[in-house]
This record gives C-alpha cells, sequence and structure tokens, in this order.
C-alpha cells in the first residue's frame, strides 16, 4: 500500500518514486522468501509436476546415450539427428534446407517434424553434452511444462482452487495420450504453449467484451458477490483496445513460436478452439452479440500478423525445395477403434498388453480413457449444469472424439460400413497431413475442465459433494496413473565416430556413406552424425520428402542401386557377384551423392561378406580404430 501523503512541494514528481524504487530494488532478496511462501503451493504442484516426469523417464537416465525408449527407438534416433542439426544454429550453420542428409538433394526442414525451437533453445546442451541428453531433458520437460502450463491456466483463468487445477492439469500433462506420445514425439508432447493460446484468446475475448457494465467495485479481485453501482449509476464498458492488440499481438508471436515446435498441435488446438467458439456463441448469443465484431477484428489482426511472420517459412514447407503439400499417412489406417476410447492404455497402472491391439503401436494410445473416467466426466457435466463453458467442453469433446474414428468407423478391429464425420474433411489441405486418431489428443484438457469446474465447485460447497465429487474423480483416474516408459540399453557408436577418426576421410560439411545406408526402418547410422554434432552429410535416410508417386510425400528417398545392393549383403548375408556393370554403378552412385568416402564398421552384421563386396567396389580398404573405410 503507497502512502497518501503527498511529497514535498520541493521535490520533483519523478524523485518522489526513486526511493521508494531503491529502496525495492536493493531489498528484493529479502523480499523474495516472502513472496516464496505466497506461492509456496504453485511451486509444490510445480515440483510435484517435475519429480513425476523425472519418474517417468527414468530409464533414459543417468546415461541418455546409453539408453533408448525401447517403444519407439527409431523416431528417437531421428528426433536426436533432429536436435543435432538445430544446434548447428548457433554456430551460424542453419538452414530450412539442410544437407546432413539425403544428399545430395537435402532435407525440407520444415516439412518434417524438426522441432527446431526446441533445438535452438538448448543448442547449448546438445553441443556440450549431446543430443541424447537434451531429448530426455525433453522428454521429462514436455510432460511437466504442459501440467504446469495447464495448472497456472486453471488457476489464473477459471480461478480454480489449487487442488481442483492439479488434478486437471496432471491429466493434461500425463494422461495416456501424451505418455504414449512420450515414445520419441517431442512435437506432441511438447504442448506447454497450448494454455498460453488459450489464455491469449480468452484475455482478448475479455478485452473485447469487460461486461454490460464496470463498476469501482468490481476491480476489486477478493469481492466474490455483485457489485454495488455507485451514486452515479453505472457506467457501460467498451472495448478494451489497448488488451486487444495486445493480445492479438500475443497470440501471433506464440502461434509463430509453436509452428516451429508442432504444426500437428497447433492445427489441433485452432480446430478444437473454433469448435468451442461457435458453440459458446450459440450458448451465449448475448455475448456473441456484444462481443463477436470485436474478437473477430482481434482475432483478424492476430491471424495477419502470423502470416506477415510465417508466409516465407509456410511457402517454403508446402512448395519450397524437397516439400510437400500433401500428406503421407492413411486417414484409414490411422484412426481410432471406437472400443479404444472405453479401453485403459497398456502404459497406464491399471492397463493390460491386451488392448493393445486396438491402435497402430504404441505412440497412439490417443483415446485410451477408460470407461471409468468417461462415465465420472459425464456426471460431473450433468452435475454443473448448462455453464456455457461446460456444455462447450462436452461438444468440443463428442466432436474431436467423432473425428478422431476415421472416414469409417472401426469396432473392435472390425471396420464397418458406418462413415466416420472425418470423411467430410478428408482430402482438405492441411488436414490430410494430421492423422485421425490424433484429433483425440483434445479430450485430455477438455475433460480435464469438466473435472476441475466440478472438483473446485465440491470444494466451495458443503454437503456430501465436498468429498464423494474429489473421491469419485480419484477413482475414476487411478487406472490412468501412468508407469515410466519402457527403455532399453542401445549399441555403442563407434569408435571411429565418438574419437573424431572421421575426419581422417571426410572434411566438416562432406558426405560419409555409412554400410548399410539409413532407412527409415533402419535409421541407426543417423546416430554416427548425431555423435558427430551432424558436421557431416549423408545419403538417403529417414525423413519426409517428395519421393512418392507424382512428386507426393513419402517416407525416406529413392534409393540408389548400390545402396540396395550392400542392404541386401547385411540382411541376407549373401555374397553378390559383382562386375564391372556394378563397379562403374557404384562410381555413379559415390559421385552422384558426392561422397568422401564409404565406412563399414567392424561389428556390422555380416561384416565380412559386406567388406568383401565394398573391395571388389571399391578397391582395398584402409582400417581406422574399429572401421574400414574406402575413400571414394
Amino acid at each position: 500500500m503507497s502512502s497518501a501523503a503527498p511529497p514535498a512541494p520541493d521535490a520533483a514528481a519523478d524523485q518522489a518514486v526513486r526511493p521508494a524504487n531503491r529502496l525495492s530494488l536493493r531489498h528484493w532478496p529479502a523480499r523474495l522468501p516472502a513472496a516464496l511462501a505466497r506461492r509456496r503451493v504453485d511451486l509444490a504442484v510445480t515440483l510435484s509436476f517435475v519429480a513425476l516426469a523425472g519418474w517417468l523417464t527414468q530409464g533414459l537416465w543417468p546415461d541418455p546415450g546409453a539408453r533408448v525408449l525401447s517403444l519407439n527407438p527409431e523416431d528417437q534416433a531421428l528426433y536426436e539427428w533432429f536436435l543435432a542439426v538445430d544446434s548447428r544454429a548457433l554456430l551460424g550453420d542453419f538452414g530450412l534446407l539442410t544437407d546432413r542428409l539425403n544428399a545430395p538433394d537435402g532435407v525440407n526442414m520444415m516439412t518434417n517434424t524438426t522441432v527446431i525451437a526446441l533445438g535452438v533453445l538448448l543448442s547449448p546442451v546438445t553441443l556440450l553434452l549431446g543430443a541424447p541428453v537434451t531429448f530426455a531433458l525433453l522428454a521429462a520437460a514436455n510432460l511437466a511444462g504442459t501440467a504446469t502450463a495447464w495448472y497456472l491456466l486453471y488457476t489464473r483463468t477459471l480461478r480454480a482452487r489449487p487442488a481442483a487445477a492439479a488434478v486437471g492439469a496432471a491429466l493434461c500433462g500425463f494422461g495416456p495420450g501424451i505418455m504414449s506420445q512420450a515414445n520419441s514425439h517431442l512435437h506432441m508432447t511438447a504442448q506447454w504453449l497450448v494454455p498460453v493460446i488459450v489464455w491469449l484468446v480468452v484475455r482478448l475475448l475479455r478485452a473485447v467484451d469487460p461486461g454490460p457494465a464496470r463498476y469501482p467495485a468490481a476491480t476489486d479481485p477478493a469481492a466474490t458477490g455483485p457489485a454495488a453501482p455507485d451514486a452515479a449509476g453505472p457506467s457501460v464498458a467498451g472495448p478494451d483496445r489497448r488488451r486487444v492488440v495486445t493480445s492479438a499481438v500475443g497470440l501471433a508471436a506464440v502461434v509463430s513460436v509453436q509452428v516451429f515446435i508442432g504444426e500437428e498441435v497447433l492445427f489441433l488446438t485452432a480446430l478444437t478452439l473454433l469448435v468451442m467458439a461457435v458453440t459458446y456463441a450459440v450458448t451465449d448469443r448475448e455475448l456473441a452479440r456484444r462481443a463477436l465484431s470485436g474478437f473477430a477484428g482481434g482475432m483478424m489482426l492476430a491471424t495477419g500478423i502470423a502470416l506477415l511472420v510465417l508466409a516465407w517459412p509456410l511457402w517454403f514447407q508446402f512448395a519450397g525445395p524437397q516439400g510437400v503439400a500433401d500428406g503421407m499417412f492413411s486417414p484409414h489406417y490411422f484412426s481410432a477403434d471406437l472400443r479404444s476410447w472405453w479401453a485403459v492404455s497398456p502404459l497406464s497402472l491399471l492397463g493390460t498388453d491386451s488392448s493393445a491391439r486396438l491402435t497402430t503401436g504404441p505412440a497412439e494410445y490417443n483415446t485410451f480413457l477408460g470407461w471409468p473416467l468417461l462415465l465420472v466426466a459425464a456426471a460431473c457435466a450433468l452435475w454443473l449444469g448448462r455453464r456455457p463453458l461446460v456444455v462447450t467442453c462436452v461438444v468440443a469433446t463428442l466432436v474431436m472424439g467423432s473425428l478422431s474414428l476415421g472416414p469409417q468407423v472401426v469396432v473392435d478391429g472390425n471396420r464397418s460400413a458406418l462413415p466416420g464425420p472425418y470423411a467430410l474433411l478428408a482430402g482438405l489441405p492441411v488436414v490430410d497431413g494430421a492423422l485421425p486418431m490424433r484429433f483425440a489428443l483434445p479430450a485430455l484438457p477438455l475433460i480435464a475442465t469438466v473435472l476441475v469446474l466440478a472438483v473446485d465447485r465440491a470444494l466451495r460447497s458443503g454437503g456430501r459433494a465436498r468429498a464423494w465429487v474429489p473421491a469419485a474423480v480419484g477413482v475414476a483416474l487411478l487406472p490412468l496413473f501412468p508407469l515410466p516408459l519402457p527403455t532399453a540399453a542401445r549399441p555403442a557408436v563407434p569408435e571411429f565416430i565418438t574419437a573424431g577418426h572421421w575426419r581422417q576421410c571426410v572434411p566438416s560439411g562432406g558426405v560419409l556413406v555409412p554400410v548399410p545406408l539409413a532407412t527409415p526402418r533402419e535409421p541407426w547410422p543417423m546416430r554416427w552424425a548425431t555423435a558427430a554434432d551432424a558436421e557431416f552429410g549423408m545419403p538417403e535416410g529417414f525423413f519426409i520428402g517428395p519421393y512418392g508417386r507424382n512428386g507426393s510425400a513419402a517416407m525416406g528417398a529413392a534409393r540408389r542401386p548400390t545402396a540396395v545392393l550392400l542392404d541386401q549383403v547385411w540382411k541376407r548375408g549373401l555374397q553378390p557377384v559383382v562386375e564391372e556393370e556394378q563397379r562403374r554403378q557404384a562410381a555413379r552412385d559415390a559421385d552422384f551423392w558426392g561422397a568422401s568416402c564409404v565406412v563399414l564398421t567392424v561389428d556390422t552384421r555380416h561384416a565380412d561378406g559386406l567388406r568383401g563386396t565394398l573391395e571388389r567396389l571399391y578397391g582395398p580398404s584402409t582400417r581406422i580404430a574399429d572401421a574400414w573405410i574406402w575413400r571414394v
């Protein structure tokens, strides 16, 4: 509280406030404990989320370079390579078209889920400790950060009690879908900006419609009842243009950052918010009448600013070199089984392995919410009544859930003749790049919001609801309590790479050909480049590029004949007949790749057969450390 006494008559206005400012700055260390004490509940909740995230990813520690997420090691190898390439931005060696894979054509970094913003942000960690450490940090930080961001949204925007907010935030950050995506999908688990987007949208709405009237007493945050008008009567509140502009600019900034983290999360967020906005407008028509024009104007301003920032990166993604404008995943294959909604994820406390057959793989348990949670959430929604936010969350859950079923509804593994609502969206630009089953991911925060509202109401009220509602929510969430992510040991990177011997046969920025070459199914040689901080390039590899029919999206590149020949030897151990035509083709392929040398490590499967084949193709080898090399 500031003093009401006026400053000395001879004191200038700016001088009158300087002593207080200096006092505030001088004594901030003494005030820090008091500030922490005021936020002790928030700190405790945040630390509990961090501890839970660390426990769930414990298998990657204490040596991330020696451990791998066993349910999806291929994608982990890919994302570690992404992080290594992203980190080169700190060295001034980065572009949206990288030549460190798929030589000589390169890889479009916008077309692939390269988490550029996260990789650049943590580039010092990557360059100092290695990409596996950065990957492990992000695997845990995304979970804890997402939960913390939702907790802050619930406590600050919904004004929910910390206990209620913590329950909902935990479901948002550690629910079955997020834990499933945590198996190497960093772009899907990095959802800590989603609550920020929601908050900015709400802030924009409140700025264009502060309410039908503003009273002096309404500014008191402690007031819980209606404020009494002053003697002069109510004053009609108009839009707060400054807050409209700042909200729009902030929204454009956050959306722009999210594009460089994960566009699919941004797309799902935007679609969910669109459904919620339409539903809210229908539910509260008076609000829509007052705020629609101003809100639409603010959103247009945010969209315009974001497009100015993102115009070139998005053009590069869809029309630039190595870019693709279509999706490559079949919506019929990547659609949710209707029965999976009331099943429990195998990655949860009471889940069973038998339910895994209801989805495409362990990284896509997006709909496995379990029947207890669905029943309790429905009961909470009914108990809360026709509150606009509750109705909006229920409708959005039903819409996004129905879209997750894909073009045709699948029940218990059997495809029915019943078309799914997704059929109305199939083939639309951008939409066909998203997997239908991931449309279920927004159900976590939507259901969590209903639970937060219900638990908060119960805690504020008396009677049986105060005990029964939190207990019912706890029982419903217990089966979904997450288990630590399964991990396994991974093979060590060859000494030829880790000791820097590779510099003897390929210059920095040159092309090294590993044998066998990396493919989407076998991307392991990409770990060599990751360990070398992506200082050298490789042919082919694991990525999305325009190598499908008529330039459509495909995983990996069209394979060269020599790569196919070496792959057959590696898989079957057969010694092929190498004639002059194969040698000429091998020379042409090495020239096409721009290769400096070919490398085979001694511990490679069928190493003797591969070495013999390579010597017939490229001549005698040279042994360096634990590898044979051929300079080509």
